[in-house]
């Protein structure tokens, strides 16, 4: 099941927060919310929820392990490695085993079956955040948690499930335990997940129908302004698409009394590919960061190896197919081409850093796009200059008249016009009511207009396209 449908807005969204503000105390609130959850991953992954149910229960024994065997003054490493193992195991096997044969194949020439195992939804994101738990209670940073049901909920929490942002135990250990979503709270998850919703139907969506037009069909008669368009339209459909999410999943867990981190702060509003990657998929780098590049050195030693073995992982982790591999590379190599850059790039003017910083951003997205090498060629060969139908068409330039609309409310949308109207209006923010009692007026009343209008245009989408794109199969 997923956001962005009918039957979670109209059937599965409304029967859980009546059951779950009905249920009498926190110990039944958090059953309503573990029951909700199992049934949400089941609709789409009915066999796939027992692998759910195994990767918490054997991350839940490793913790209760280690710490019987810390309080014994015993060895906790054995039990770390056995149970990161056994993780990247069940994620070599469920995500990566087809393409690790079949690259096997194609090097050896043998004719090994191909294992046709279907990615389970959301396999990246529970098995990172099952990890964080195991190796922060082997550095004591969080203690055991005594509760297999409670686990449970921290690995399978609807809100986050199959989409992110990936959540350490550490950020809602307590709240599992403790917790009250006040009027204020919910409000505010209300209007964040009508602003994700927004974002996710009415343009993410819009942008794919674009996107696949231009870029899935033969580039023998591509135009290089339309594969620019393509190429842009998936540029602000992943952003609007991933940001819509977060934004709902933060929004739902607020009105559930839980706090997520932030996943997106206006990545494409960087001045360097640095400060892209701290304002793009926020915890995913943060992960990579503490539980990867810190412990093998960090800045310390091997810098750029530890460096390469990250964006190796980040690339791998978005799909099993090599172009993510190539795209964590490419990455890779303009992180290590712009350090000794920077100083001088600050001299440039603001707008002009922002532009060179979305021109390899958009490169990038595109290596993202295809995982057809022969295809990634034709298309970066259409790109500049190199198309088959030319520069432009009639067909191109009315597509492109057609959607300029949509394309000017991507740029507005992914700039911080949007925070700025926020910040006074209380809409599209973090922000809390100002003091002023008319202001905390209008933000009332413009918010509830805004979360119906959001709901109302996205039920019509739904309802005349009958279909919302997903693009976390691959995760």
């Amino acid at each position: 099941m997923v956001f962005s449908s009918l039957i979670f807005l109209f059937l599965f969204l409304p029967a859980c927060l009546i059951l779950y503000f009905l249920a009498p105390g926190l110990k039944v609130k958090n059953i309503v919310l573990l029951v909700f959850s199992l049934v949400f991953y089941a609709w789409g992954e009915p066999f796939y929820v027992l692998l759910l149910i195994a990767s918490a229960a054997m991350n839940y024994g490793a913790g209760r392990w280690m710490g019987a065997r810390r309080a014994k003054g015993r060895s906790l490493k054995p039990i770390l490695v056995g149970a990161v193992v056994l993780n990247l195991l069940a994620l070599t096997v469920f995500k990566y085993a087809g393409l690790l044969v079949s690259t096997f194949n194609q090097l050896t020439g043998l004719g090994l079956a191909v294992p046709g195992i279907s990615l389970p939804i959301g396999i990246s994101f529970y098995t990172f955040q099952a990890m964080s738990y195991v190796v922060d209670v082997y550095r004591n940073q969080v203690g055991v948690q005594r509760s297999y049901l409670k686990f449970l909920l921290y690995i399978s929490l609807f809100p986050q499930l199959i989409a992110g942002p990936i959540v350490r135990y550490s950020d809602v250990d307590a709240q599992l335990e403790d917790r009250h979503a006040t009027r204020e709270d919910m409000f505010y998850g209300l209007i964040r997940f009508a602003t994700g919703l927004g974002k996710k139907i009415l343009i993410a969506d819009h942008c794919f129908s674009v996107a696949s037009q231009m870029l899935d069909g033969s580039f023998q008669t591509a135009t290089t302004v339309g594969t620019w368009l393509g190429i842009l339209m998936f540029t602000f459909q992943i952003y609007f698409d991933f940001s819509g999410y977060s934004d709902m999943a933060i929004g739902l867990g607020r009105v559930f009394g839980f706090k997520y981190m932030e996943n997106f702060n206006l990545p494409y509003t960087a001045r360097s590919i640095t400060d892209f990657w701290r304002r793009w998929h926020i915890s995913l780098s943060t992960f990579f960061r503490d539980y990867v590049y810190i412990p093998l050195g960090g800045n310390r030693r091997h810098r750029w190896l530890n460096l390469l073995v990250v964006w190796s992982l980040t690339g791998l982790w978005h799909g099993a197919s090599w172009n993510f591999l190539l795209w964590g590379l490419y990455f890779f190599v303009l992180l290590v081409a712009e350090k000794p850059l920077l100083r001088y790039l600050k001299r440039w003017p603001l707008l002009l850093r922002q532009l060179l910083t979305m021109f390899f951003v958009v490169i990038g997205w595109t290596i993202f796009y295809f995982t057809d090498f022969a295809r990634l060629g034709q298309a970066l060969a259409a790109m500049f200059g190199f198309a088959g139908g030319g520069f432009l068409n009639e067909q191109v330039r009315i597509l492109l008249m057609n959607n300029l609309p949509l394309l000017l409310l991507c740029i507005l949308g992914a700039s911080a016009l949007p925070r700025a109207l926020g910040n006074y209006f209380g809409v599209l923010c973090a922000h809390q009511p100002g003091s002023s009692q008319g202001r905390q007026g209008v933000y009332v009343a413009v918010s509830y207009v805004f979360c119906v209008a959001v709901l109302v245009l996205s039920t019509i989408s739904l309802v005349g396209s009958g279909f919302s794109a997903f693009l976390y199969y691959r995760f």
